[in-house]
């Protein structure tokens, strides 16, 4: 029988030059920083996972170390512990599937249900261009073979002046593109980074907004309100015809329960590397079934988190489209995915999902040797 033998982490960090000036954040990034997990048996297998940077999980090997990794359940439950203590490690249950599926000899995916070996994908912009630089990247994610973009609207200082102008860049991608791409909107109101004291909007405000968005066609309106701000939400979802999404940086379970039985929301957004795991998030998209809402995950991680989700969104869920972070040259998947030996692929606005055993990926060890910053 398989015995965990170690869990070892690592930190890396990329440098960016040019800059990555996301929408959310007013701050250019000049790195990009990951954390790696390797969970490796007695047998000499290694299970990977990454995504969240893994602060205070250091010291607390000693609760994995000789037990069964496909003992999935009982790892989350103490995960779940460790988070409410300290912070969020869900990259160890990522490494654990990875390590599980080795040691089955089969894929997530299929270990999870197998309800495809693939995924359709909606490009995820992440950078405020103006007018027509949106609507000429529109048009390219549409020849790429894309058939749904994502667009930021300004959430920090140093943006546009008003969800006004996002407006017109919207309004710009529409005339351009016409019906070739389903359109989502990314209002950033959820949540903010540590600097920014900005309000969020109000319902009000979020109201306004959904009135100018209807005409357009917007699949859905992301994250337009305050993360805790349920009735609003609630209220919102019912004054308006537009799909409501939200939940990305939700911590626990139990709020994507109350979200649900609220009816704040019609699409959840939570990502396996940030919050649950592939071992929680199966009850979220279950769940989100069940009440006939739509469950795709938020996956602005790294490579190893985007096959992550993709894996369970493929074997769990039934979602018309899945994150795929993606704006070059300042976002390309060759930064994105620097951990793997290769980048990940879209083709025709797909992800396809091998046979390999696991999560089905191989870490670059010279670029990790060469970005290692512990």
């Amino acid at each position: 029988m398989s015995k965990i033998e170690s869990i070892t982490i690592t930190r890396h960090r990329l440098p960016l030059d040019p800059p990555f000036k996301a929408s959310w954040d007013g701050r250019p990034r000049r790195h990009f920083d990951a954390a790696i997990v390797r969970v490796r048996d007695d047998e000499g297998r290694e299970g990977v996972g990454s995504g969240d940077l893994m602060l205070g999980f250091e010291g607390h090997e000693d609760l994995f170390v000789g037990e069964d990794p496909r003992h999935v359940e009982r790892h989350y439950e103490v995960l779940s512990h460790l988070q409410f203590h300290y912070g969020r490690c869900w990259p160890v249950d990522l490494a654990l599937w990875d390590l599980a599926g080795k040691i089955t000899g089969e894929p997530v995916w299929r270990m999870l249900g197998g309800r495809a070996d693939h995924v359709r994908l909606y490009a995820s912009s992440g950078v405020l261009r103006d007018r027509g630089a949106m609507a000429e990247t529109a048009e390219r994610f549409a020849d790429e073979g894309f058939s749904a973009m994502k667009v930021r609207f300004t959430a920090s200082a140093g943006g546009r002046a008003s969800w006004r102008e996002d407006l017109s860049a919207l309004e710009a991608i529409r005339a351009r593109v016409g019906d070739r791409l389903d359109l989502m909107v990314d209002c950033n109101q959820g949540w903010r980074m540590p600097w920014d004291t900005s309000a969020p909007w109000t319902l009000k405000d979020a109201l306004a907004v959904a009135r100018e968005l209807e005409p357009l066609g917007v699949y859905w309106m992301e994250e337009p309100l305050h993360r805790a701000d349920r009735k609003a939400m609630a209220a919102l979802r019912q004054s308006t015809s537009l799909r409501i999404a939200g939940g990305e940086m939700s911590r626990e379970l139990y709020e994507f329960r109350d979200l649900i039985e609220e009816r704040c929301l019609d699409v959840l957004q939570p990502d396996a590397a940030l919050v649950g795991g592939i071992t929680g998030l199966r009850r979220v998209a279950l769940m989100a079934r069940e009440a006939n809402l739509l469950f795709t995950p938020h996956s602005w991680t790294n490579g190893i988190g985007v096959l992550a989700n993709a894996h369970l969104t493929a074997g769990v869920g039934d979602a018309p489209f899945l994150e795929w972070p993606y704006d070059p040259p300042e976002w390309s998947p060759e930064r994105r995915d620097f951990p793997m030996a290769a980048p990940l692929l879209a083709k025709e606005g797909r992800l396809a999902l091998s046979e390999a055993p696991g999560l089905g990926l191989t870490l670059d060890e010279e670029r990790l040797a060469a970005t290692r910053i512990d």
